[in-house]
C-alpha cells in the first residue's frame, strides 16, 4: 500500500504565493505519475497539474504560468509552486501518485490518494 502526505497548505492574500508538497511512502515499485487535483466547494475534483514519468508536464489552463509542479524523484515527492494565487484557487488540494508497488517479480498497479490540504485565498 502506497501512503500519501501533503503539507504546505494555508490562507494567502490574492496575489501571494504557497508551495505543497506530497511525500509518497510504501512499497513503491515504479512510479509513474505524480499529481495535484483541487475540489472547491459545490464542485467537482479538478486536475491541477501532473507530472509524468518524472518530467512531462500538465496543467489545467486555469493555473498555466502560475503553477510549477516538480518532483524529487529520490525522494518520491512532488511539489506544487503556486504564485499569484487568485481567490478562484480556493480549494482542498489532493495529492495523486500512479504506479506500481511490490517487488520486481511481483508487481501491483495502485493509486493513491493524500488526505487533501486546504488552500484559502482571500481577496
Amino acid at each position: 500500500q502506497v501512503h500519501l502526505v501533503e503539507s504546505g497548505g494555508g490562507l494567502v492574500q490574492a496575489g501571494g504565493s504557497l508551495r505543497l508538497s506530497c511525500a509518497a511512502s510504501g512499497s513503491i515499485y515504479t512510479m509513474n505519475a505524480m499529481g495535484w487535483y483541487r475540489q472547491a466547494p459545490g464542485k467537482k475534483r479538478e486536475l491541477v497539474a501532473v507530472l509524468s514519468d518524472g518530467r512531462y508536464a500538465n496543467y489545467a489552463d486555469s493555473v498555466k504560468g502560475r503553477f510549477t509542479i516538480s518532483r524529487a524523484d529520490a525522494k518520491n515527492t512532488v511539489y506544487l509552486q503556486m504564485n499569484g494565487l487568485q481567490p478562484e484557487d480556493t480549494a482542498v488540494y489532493y495529492c495523486n501518485a500512479k504506479g506500481a508497488s511490490g517487488t520486481y517479480r511481483d508487481q501491483e498497479n495502485f493509486e493513491s490518494w493524500g488526505q487533501g490540504t486546504q488552500v484559502t485565498v482571500s481577496s
